[in-house]
């Protein structure tokens, strides 16, 4: 047997572990190739958040100021009772009715029932009278502001005389009012506050505007030489007013009646009738009358 050289030996001996690393490379799974995918984001700009506006610090010494809801107007005349009137009027009579057109609720009524002769108060039905048949606007006008009696006494006997009361009574439901029991004597028409209050409702809401307007432009001195701003004018305060005036001269008593609307948008009916004894003269009379209205505005 020839000896085999050790040149040889050595290449079969490579050539062994050569078969062997091949054949163990074959036989093992393919191992994955981690593979870094770069994402690229889009550069956005944030929208900045709105802030708060800072709550302004109170300066030192000084409380922070609070939110307070506005206070409700108080009602005309709360809390007047008829005590409280009938002793302004010692010896007299008073009525008094206060109508807020705005919550359509009577605020007074001291003594409703009572009864009085109207006086001037008595034009008011006059004047819409004269007008519903198409009188003349400027002396109903001057019948009014300035208490005319002459183109009262006038309109009385063209227009129907005691069936102007009547006609009105029943167009407006008036439970207290009657015609005088003299025709011809138009200022001793019977009255009551409720009524008149219902006179000018009826006014306010149907009648000329001519009446009003009227009213508002009422002089301070009547065509007799009368004072006629007691009660309400000289007791608003500053107020919007408009009046038709009332006062008797000829009785065993002083009537002096004052009544109109008071207030923005005519908020309110104002009507105080009174009735002194003879023995007051009229300015303590006219003082008396506006106490009362000034008790009622509060």
């Amino acid at each position: 047997m020839r000896k085999l050289s050790g040149i040889f030996v050595v290449g079969l001996f490579l050539g062994a572990i050569g078969a062997v690393a091949v054949t163990a490379s074959h036989g093992t799974a393919p191992q994955p190739i981690a593979v870094t995918e770069a994402v690229t984001t889009p550069s956005v700009t944030p929208t900045p958040t709105a802030k708060p506006e800072p709550t302004p610090e109170p300066e030192p010494g000084k409380p922070a100021e609070k939110k307070t809801e506005p206070t409700p107007e108080p009602e005309l005349g709360a809390g007047v009772d008829a005590a409280a009137l009938d002793k302004v009027v010692r010896g007299g009579n008073v009525s008094a009715v206060v109508f807020d057109r705005r919550s359509g609720k009577t605020t007074v009524s001291v003594h409703p029932g009572r009864g009085y002769t109207s006086a001037s108060l008595v034009k008011l039905l006059i004047a819409l009278s004269v007008l519903e048949r198409g009188g003349p606007v400027a002396d109903v006008q001057r019948m009014l502001s300035r208490s005319d009696d002459g183109l009262a006494s006038r309109f009385w006997v063209s227009y129907g005389g005691a069936s102007i009361v009547t006609q009105w009574v029943r167009k407006l439901g008036l439970t207290g009012t009657r015609p005088p029991a003299d025709p011809g004597r138009w200022g001793d028409t019977q009255i009551t506050a409720p009524d008149v209050v219902k006179i000018y409702q009826y006014l306010l809401d149907h009648g000329p505007s001519a009446i009003l307007a009227a009213l508002h432009a009422a002089t301070e001195r009547g065509s007799d030489g009368f004072r006629q701003y007691f009660g309400i004018p000289d007791a608003a305060g500053g107020r919007e007013w408009a009046v038709k005036q009332g006062w008797s001269c000829c009785g065993p008593t002083r009537m002096l009646h004052t009544s109109g609307v008071l207030g923005d948008d005519s908020r309110y009916i104002v009507v105080v009738l009174t009735e002194h004894p003879v023995s007051v003269d009229y300015a303590t009379a006219s003082k008396r009358v506006t106490d009362i209205v000034a008790k009622l505005l509060g």
